[in-house]
């Protein structure tokens, strides 16, 4: 079993202040990172394509079913 086997993590963004590349109501993959986390921050693939550390309170982590997560990672 490959990494696209494994259930990935998604964020919907419900707040984009000061931050051109995110879009708020979208779906944002989260790549996982357990000291940035501690210190309330999320890394997430942006609009730009690139991993960038975001505040926590930006984003609702969400549960999808892996034929949505292929279809979002497809599409990133």
């Amino acid at each position: 079993m490959g990494r696209e086997q494994r259930d990935q993590l998604f964020a919907l963004c419900i707040e984009n202040k000061d931050c051109e590349d995110l879009e708020k109501r979208k779906i944002y993959q989260v790549i996982p990172d357990e000291e940035s986390e501690k210190e309330g921050y999320l890394r997430v693939i942006d609009e730009s394509g690139e991993d960038y550390l975001y505040p926590q309170s930006y984003f609702i982590l969400v549960q999808l079913p892996r034929k949505a997560q292929e279809a979002l990672r497809l599409a990133i």
